[in-house]
């Protein structure tokens, strides 16, 4: 017969040895788990095209294929226009309504009426490259183009107003429209190393810049990050975060393509993303027939994001700040098909495991 005090001795170390072995579970495999359900989850597919230290490297997918003809970019454009248009079906953005997603937005619009083109202006997608060919488009010479003191948004809104939506629909019908996109987490690092790591003095981004050191620095932070003034992207992601949370407005830069241009409104001819912007700007020009007139510009692809940045800024998150991101751009993921491979997995772990948990069943912006 066992004596009462081994027994109870034998299920106190029972206890104790269930006790570690659901600690290490939850702090060591949890997260593992919870990190494969996010890249593996069916609205976040691995079709990625990476930049890897400043070459592109594309993924031989459905969505990115090698391109040798025309008509090898006309069937992956339709893939494209195949796949925004059911996606728009199925999260129910192509009812019109009077919010942000549901309403025409033709505010970032260009159209040249002579060479029936038509383009949605998203920021830090080609913008400055395409931003270029409408001003030449619209009779400006190059002279005039190079002088730094002329904003070229400016100076095509002097030859392109912006246009209602009613005059967006029938120019549409009309005319090659278009739209260049971005991977959403690449497009928002650059907007922060444009315009807030490197924004120009007195200029209302490194004013931003201040505000957010101010808001969100701790005092550790600023006896490491003394010499820098601008935001780390911790801190800016931060910013960004509590901007969504407090339903204040985007800043341009960094504004969702969802909203910006409303793609499910609107009925684009051809799709293109920077992963593929050689390819896809030489069809767009040639099926203009502009050939001779303006050509393919990327006039910063020297500021390009690489893997190794992606490493560097995004190490800087948690997984769970760069989940709510996606949440953010949740809808820009899903129109274009998107992946957060190559995000996720660079994040630092949560030291909470249900945080990242609780960020993963989300599907809120405004977290």
């Amino acid at each position: 017969m066992v004596p009462k005090k081994c027994k109870r001795t034998a299920i106190a170390q029972w206890k104790f040895a269930r006790r570690c072995i659901f600690f290490t579970t939850t702090v060591c495999i949890i997260p593992i788990i919870l990190v494969f359900m996010v890249t593996t989850d069916q609205y976040v597919r691995a079709v990625r095209a990476r930049k890897s230290y400043g070459k592109l490297q594309t993924e031989q997918t459905d969505y990115y294929t090698e391109v040798k003809t025309w008509d090898d970019v006309e069937k992956r454009n339709e893939r494209r226009r195949n796949h925004l248009r059911k996606t728009c079906k199925l999260l129910g953005l192509n009812k019109v309504g009077n919010d942000s997603l549901h309403k025409p937005n033709p505010w970032e619009f260009l159209i040249n009426k002579k060479y029936q083109l038509v383009w949605c202006n998203v920021f830090k997608a080609a913008s400055t490259s395409w931003m270029y060919n409408f001003n030449i488009l619209a009779g400006y010479n190059q002279k005039i183009l190079d002088d730094v003191k002329q904003v070229p948004l400016s100076l095509a809104r002097k030859r392109y107003p912006r246009p209602s939506a009613k005059e967006l629909e029938e120019a549409i019908k009309n005319s090659l429209s278009f739209i260049i996109v971005r991977h959403p987490l690449e497009r928002l690092l650059s907007a922060y190393r444009d315009k807030i790591q490197h924004s120009m003095p007195r200029t209302y981004h490194q004013k931003l810049g201040f505000q957010i050191v101010a808001r969100y620095r701790s005092k550790a932070d600023k006896t490491k990050l003394r010499k820098q003034r601008w935001p780390s992207f911790s801190e800016f992601v931060r910013y960004l975060l509590d901007t969504v949370k407090n339903k204040e407005p985007f800043d341009m830069h960094w504004a969702p393509i969802t909203q910006f241009c409303t793609p499910c409104m609107f009925n684009f001819k051809f799709i293109a993303h920077t992963e593929t912007l050689e390819e896809d700007q030489n069809y767009i020009i040639h099926q203009a027939g502009l050939e001779g007139i303006i050509k393919p510009e990327w006039r910063n692809r020297g500021k390009g994001i690489t893997t190794e940045q992606i490493n560097k800024y995004y190490s800087e998150l948690t997984r769970t700040q760069i989940l709510h991101l996606y949440n953010v751009y949740r809808y820009d993921f899903e129109l274009f098909n998107y992946s957060l491979s190559g995000f996720i997995e660079v994040g630092k772990p949560d030291e909470d495991p249900s945080t990242l948990l609780s960020a993963i069943n989300s599907k809120d912006p405004s977290i």
